[in-house]
């Protein structure tokens, strides 16, 4: 009667066959089984009469494997995506799906994470110098306090990315288009964005100065207290895009404000009513 026990068992956690955590609970259970058969016995409980109250003495046991499972596979998961801490230089990340990662002060130096799917990851004080993001999908992903010096963003999906306090010395993000990303105090001086599209971006306490910003499209996008400097936007489209000064509306203010160029840019009424009131050189411009 002992194998039939097991044969019951057997065919309850067969679904979950390799969970390690479903596989220690089967033998626990297993030897319970057995105990409480030959307790019943004991009693003068013949041999089918005992077999069926060992097996309702367990209650809605496929229930409870299943959550044991799932948990166990959960923990799983998370254990394969936390990097933390790692030592990982040239490592072939390209492809994976590692929602929710954590990357957080590792060394990742030129790494390649070309078509992976980072979706809600972090890389938090981490070395990712000359990393592939190539088609990366870092949606939601947290970048803090990491070194992207020389990495590469080309048709990387930027949604809601947070990049904050982070190195972007020779970053380059081409055919991108970021949406409600935020960039908060970070030096994009050295950074280089091509063919981009910025929609409800907010740069706030970043440092722009001299950057190239020519034929992008710039919409709901805020430029909030940014060091603007000599920044071109020549043949740029900016609608409703807005500008707070990093400091009060003085001569300085005025002197970098004016310093943008605008020429061939396209905008709508109420972001050039906002640059013409504080004396921006608008002559060339296309209102639409």
């Amino acid at each position: 009667m002992n194998e039939k026990i097991d044969q019951y068992l057997n065919g309850v956690f067969a679904p979950y066959d390799g969970v390690k955590s479903v596989a220690e609970l089967k033998a626990d259970l297993l030897s319970d089984l057995q105990e409480r058969f030959n307790e019943l016995k004991a009693e003068g409980k013949d041999d089918e009469t005992a077999f069926e109250m060992t097996i309702d003495s367990i209650g809605d046991i496929e229930q409870t494997v299943q959550d044991v499972a799932n948990l166990s596979r959960s923990l799983e998961r998370q254990v394969l995506t936390n990097f933390s801490a790692s030592n990982l230089p040239e490592s072939d990340f390209a492809g994976v799906t590692a929602q929710k990662g954590k990357f957080d002060a590792s060394a990742l130096r030129g790494s390649n994470f070309a078509g992976a799917d980072l979706t809600g990851s972090t890389f938090n004080a981490s070395d990712v110098r000359e990393v592939n993001f190539d088609g990366a999908n870092l949606t939601d992903c947290t970048l803090y306090a990491s070194d992207f010096t020389g990495a590469s963003f080309n048709k990387a999906i930027l949604v809601r990315t947070q990049i904050n306090a982070s190195e972007m010395s020779g970053a380059k993000f081409t055919d991108v288009k970021l949406v409600d990303v935020k960039l908060t105090a970070t030096d994009l001086r050295k950074i280089v964005f091509e063919k981009c599209t910025f929609n409800g971006v907010d740069f706030k306490y970043c440092d722009l100065q001299g950057q190239c910003l020519d034929g992008m499209t710039f919409i709901g996008v805020h430029f909030d207290r940014v060091e603007l400097k000599e920044v071109t936007f020549k043949g740029a489209t900016l609608k409703n895009v807005s500008f707070l000064p990093s400091f009060a509306l003085t001569n300085k203010y005025h002197r970098a404000i004016k310093a943008i160029n605008f020429e061939g840019a396209m905008m709508d009424k109420l972001t050039y009513a906002a640059l013409k009131g504080v004396e921006v050189d608008l002559s060339k411009v296309t209102i639409i």
